[in-house]
């Protein structure tokens, strides 16, 4: 069952809580404020200030030479890869990563690149001697291991910067190139105490997405060194992703990296709790990581967990069987929290 399914069947007259995801959060009055206010120009040209001055910021923020701002995570993800990768090249990554289970094989339908999936291990990373063993020969018979792509946080794991370290030394051995997919790398580096240069540093490429935790409606942004970006800006406009007075959204981009990052704490810190309340009822097996809690019902009923709280107003991904994910963010109220509290013990006591 899909990350992203709803909960079927439920008839829900007032939503007071979406724990889905954290793609749900809405641009607060601030955040629209700075929209409505915002200088415009044609990004295509390189002529919208609120783009440039989003792009340098976060080129700044993770200690690269250039940053590239793009509607979505995927596509960010995408044009990275084609940037990295020609045709019959190959990519290693985790088989439960994103840009392999997730982005509709984007790289291999459009750009003839090759991915090789490794297993993922617990805490999120790969396994080291995998990733060696799974670099290519130079043989005619194989395509080219050009890049590997890792994920953080995966699954909510904020994956240790000794874990990276890990997983990248064989790529670096082999002469590979190495991407982030860091869709939530600001909830890393809050959950690991370190600073986002710490873990953008130790890569060539890092997509960050800002439509998550940190609230913007749309965009994520590719970091990476000049002349690397200046190929993916050219995938870009290839694959329709060239905007033109985008400063309208970068403006809402700008005041989440003012505004947003620091407060992510407060989504982990419930998340903890929720994680702890559910532990609390013993009705299933819990697991929580950063502002993601992973519950599954020891009865096996999601679907029913799914409409009992939908009919208290709380949203969750409870299709099919398996692990429901909840998700903590910044429209999470009070109200919703403490009402979703309730529809759990009511239900599960």
């Amino acid at each position: 069952m899909s990350q992203y399914s709803q909960t079927p069947g439920a008839n829900i007259a007032e939503v007071i809580c979406d724990l889905r995801s954290d793609t749900v959060t809405r641009p607060d009055a601030a955040m629209r404020a700075a929209m409505a206010a915002a200088e415009v120009g044609d990004d295509v040209y390189g002529e919208d200030p609120n783009v440039n001055r989003l792009e340098a910021a976060l080129a700044e923020r993770s200690g690269k030479e250039a940053a590239l701002f793009l509607p979505t995570g995927t596509q960010s993800n995408l044009v990275a890869l084609l940037a990295h990768c020609g045709r019959g090249e190959e990519i290693l990554t985790g088989r439960g990563y994103h840009v392999y289970k997730y982005e509709a094989g984007g790289a291999s339908a459009l750009g003839g690149i090759v991915l090789d999936p490794l297993g993922v291990s617990e805490d999120g990373g790969l396994r080291p001697a995998e990733i060696a063993a799974a670099v290519k020969e130079d043989d005619s018979h194989h395509p080219i291991t050009r890049l590997l792509s890792l994920e953080n946080t995966h699954n909510g794991k904020a994956v240790s910067l000794a874990r990276l370290d890990e997983c990248i030394a064989p790529a670096r051995a082999a002469g590979l190139s190495v991407h982030l997919d860091g869709a939530r790398v600001f909830n890393a580096a809050t959950a690991l105490g370190c600073e986002l240069t710490e873990i953008a540093g130790r890569f060539d490429t890092v997509s960050i997405c800002l439509s998550k935790g940190l609230g913007a409606p749309v965009g994520s942004v590719l970091v990476g060194p000049a002349d690397l970006i200046d190929r993916a800006r050219r995938w870009r406009k290839m694959v329709g992703g060239g905007m033109r007075q985008a400063g309208v959204l970068a403006a809402a981009g700008l005041h989440a990296l003012d505004h947003n990052v620091a407060r992510l704490a407060e989504d982990h810190a419930r998340a903890e709790a929720l994680a702890s309340a559910l532990r609390d009822l013993g009705a299933g097996s819990v697991e929580q990581d950063t502002n993601m809690v992973f519950f599954t019902p020891a009865t096996g009923e999601n679907a029913a967990l799914g409409m009992a709280l939908a009919k208290q107003g709380v949203v969750i991904s409870a299709g099919g069987t398996g692990a429901i994910r909840m998700v903590l963010h910044k429209d999470v109220t009070d109200d919703g929290f403490a009402a979703t509290l309730a529809g759990l013990k009511a239900h599960l006591s």
